[in-house]
């Protein structure tokens, strides 16, 4: 027979890392089908699609990203490009290189 235990858990939950947001641009053609992808998002070129933003002419995808590095790529109409714009990069299995972002 099984009897009800009266001691209490004294268990805590841990507090989940703190994220930041981080916003990605990348200057490309209106019209363009544009994706981010890395390290935070297995890779996927289609999980974060890209805003075009008129007034500044890019586009732009916020993440949020607990601290870290981040290896990342903008997947533009189909074809891998590394952030012409982010001088962090390392290079990866493909021959070419990605670009890396380091959060807090």
């Amino acid at each position: 027979m099984k009897t009800k235990s009266s001691r209490k858990c004294t268990c805590t939950k841990r507090k989940a890392a703190p994220k930041t947001e981080v916003t990605f641009t990348v200057h490309a053609e209106k019209g363009k089908a544009v994706y981010l992808s890395g390290e935070f998002n297995g890779w996927d070129p289609a999980a974060k699609k890209m805003s075009y933003k008129a007034r500044s002419g890019v586009y732009a995808a916020t993440v949020k990203l607990a601290a870290g590095t981040y290896q990342y790529k903008f997947v533009i109409d189909g074809v891998w490009c590394a952030d012409p714009e982010n001088a962090d990069s390392v290079p990866n299995d493909q021959g070419t290189f990605n670009s890396v972002v380091t959060v807090g």
